[in-house]
């Protein structure tokens, strides 16, 4: 929801009771003469600016209201008149609330700022309303003022999708990448939209350091969120699979980028496919080979890049016995094989395992960024 659509549903809401309550008197639900009266006489004095007539006249109407009918008529004209005051000595917290939405309807942010704070005092000041808030700081160009704001009163949720979208919008403007990040975080893991991975997949690849397998893990991530939309981001994809040595994962990419008809079949698409195939026989010929240095060797780092070639070809059980004998013999690079024993449980369909593995990714800043993208899309 837009800024401006937020103020406009506030103000309504704010507003609806009121032209509720005049409807609710003027249908004259069977009432005295005693209380009638200085109703319809409240009614005339409320159109006319004279609010503080207008309250005493139905202060008149509530002393001779015996039902319980005439009392829900003489509380309605009081909100009505309330609401239309928009002033806090007369009406209270509606006319506090009131005023509050002419504020933010009429971009006047310093007050609206001001009006939280009466609110605030009166015990009146809704979620709602502390969003309205934290834009009028927005608005007025103070995006630290409203970073502050919504995490001082809307605490760990933000105010929803919508103070979480709000942040987030804050954060860019202050220049605030972490904070950015973090709202992007949770508008993802509460929403599980692709505009927001999109734009929380974007962030990530800005990072400085990456290497060629954050790179992949993030074209990974873009794969499985559904936004990998583009010709370049398909090429790039499987370009860096084949320099990472996983063949059959560029064959994959290929393959679907054509059938979803992002890349062209043209001769370009067919050099890359057939070079990612050539590559993929060179493998599965030298892969018993391979496997029997990796068992042999001081470490398990080649073990575990090993388990990563399994998941991408579709064997990812068979990755995990792989990556946890690698891990076994104590990598060199142990960030990265818990990070690779995550990717394969999220292969296997064992989510929460997949997410114990990735929490457990520490001592390197770029690879624990990505498990903790890995292990927000594992937990939805």
């Amino acid at each position: 929801m837009s800024v401006r659509n937020l103020r406009t549903a506030l103000a309504a809401l704010l507003l609806g009771g009121a032209v509720l309550g005049a409807t609710a008197v003027s249908a004259q639900t069977t009432v005295s003469a005693a209380v009638g009266k200085p109703l319809q006489e409240a009614r005339t004095l409320a159109d006319s600016g004279r609010y503080k007539e207008a309250m005493a006249r139905i202060d008149s109407a509530a002393a001779a209201a015996k039902s319980p009918a005439e009392n829900n008529v003489v509380n309605q004209m009081k909100q009505y008149v309330a609401v239309k005051s928009g002033d806090p000595s007369i009406g209270g917290a509606l006319g506090a609330k009131a005023k509050f939405a002419a504020d933010a309807n009429a971009s006047r942010w310093d007050a609206v700022i001001a009006g939280g704070e009466t609110l605030r005092k009166m015990n009146a000041l809704d979620a709602q309303s502390m969003l309205v808030v934290a834009q009028a700081y927005y608005r007025k160009n103070d995006p630290a003022g409203c970073m502050r704001y919504i995490r001082s009163n809307l605490g760990a949720g933000a105010g929803g999708e919508q103070g979480l979208q709000l942040l987030q919008r804050c954060a860019y403007d202050a220049k605030d990448e972490v904070a950015e990040r973090q709202a992007l975080e949770q508008l993802v893991a509460r929403t599980g939209k692709p505009e927001y991975w999109g734009q929380l997949l974007k962030l990530a690849q800005r990072a400085r350091g990456l290497n060629d397998q954050n790179t992949l893990d993030l074209y990974r991530l873009k794969s499985m969120t559904g936004t990998l939309t583009t010709a370049d981001e398909v090429s790039t994809y499987a370009q860096i699979a084949l320099v990472r040595q996983m063949p059959a994962e560029a064959i994959a990419v290929v393959e679907k980028g054509i059938k979803d008809k992002v890349l062209p079949a043209n001769d370009r698409t067919n050099r890359l496919l057939k070079l990612a195939t050539d590559r993929n026989n060179e493998a599965n010929a030298g892969a018993a080979k391979a496997l029997a240095a990796a068992q042999a060797a001081p470490n398990g780092d080649a073990l575990v890049t090993i388990g990563q070639q399994q998941i991408t070809q579709g064997k990812a059980k068979e990755a995990i016995a792989t990556i946890q004998a690698g891990i076994a013999k104590k990598p060199q690079n142990m960030a990265e094989a818990q990070l690779r024993l995550g990717t394969a449980y999220l292969a296997a369909g064992q989510r929460a395992e997949a997410v114990r593995a990735f929490n457990a990714v520490k001592g390197d800043e770029k690879s624990q960024m990505i498990a903790g993208l890995y292990a927000i899309y594992a937990r939805r």
